[in-house]
């Protein structure tokens, strides 16, 4: 029985690509931006946009990793964790969302191949170095 694998896997697509009660999805939000504005930080301390999809791109494609192998791979150490900007810039927005589009289906694609049992089983994290539960 996949019941809670399900109810994730619907609250990850609604918030990424569909209808939520609080308002527009990240998809439909990114849609939206006008492009001057995906690699500017509105102060100096706050990230842009595109700091922002890519730092969770990131994380969304270790979370892929630890589901598929047990073990995760990135750290607050890594440089994908906050991406330079003027790396980000170099490599475009439609590069950037591109990836974030198929980090997100490919999170999507892992979980559907998993039933409520994955959820008990634990993955390494380098980070806290320990394991933990799903």
């Amino acid at each position: 029985m996949t019941t809670q694998i399900n109810t994730i896997i619907t609250q990850f697509q609604n918030l990424h690509q569909g209808h939520n009660w609080f308002g527009q999805s990240y998809q439909t939000k990114l849609m939206d931006l006008d492009d001057q504005y995906y690699f500017v930080k509105p102060y100096p301390e706050v990230h842009s946009v595109a700091e922002l999809i890519a730092h969770g791109t990131a994380w969304r494609e270790d979370a892929t990793v630890k589901i598929r192998t047990g073990k995760g791979e990135l750290t607050e150490a890594s440089d994908d964790d906050w991406p330079d900007l003027e790396r980000l810039k170099e490599k475009g927005w439609d590069a950037i969302y591109e990836e974030y589009v198929d980090s997100v289906d490919s999170f999507i694609g892992i979980l559907k191949e998993k039933d409520d049992d994955f959820l008990d089983s634990k993955y390494q994290d380098p980070e806290f170095d320990g394991e933990f539960p799903y």
